[in-house]
């Protein structure tokens, strides 16, 4: 198990490399700033979705990026 210092240090470096620094920066400020409910945003975010439908759209991206869902 990995420690809060490094589980901080992964997502910001997943954040810079996914958005760049400003759009890292810009992201952390707008968590920070409004009250968030990581929780219920889970709960709420796949309302319209199968399990199934969530399983084929994750295939079909990883088929679309050249990557195979087992890692082969």
């Amino acid at each position: 198990m990995i420690t809060d210092t490094e589980l901080k240090i992964k997502e910001i470096d997943s954040l810079v490399r996914s958005l760049g620094e400003v759009g890292a920066e810009k992201f952390t400020a707008l968590m920070m700033r409004e009250p968030f409910d990581y929780t219920r945003w889970q709960r709420l975010l796949w309302l319209d979705k199968s399990v199934e439908g969530l399983s084929a759209e994750a295939v079909r991206l990883q088929e679309s990026r050249g990557t195979n869902p087992e890692g082969k």
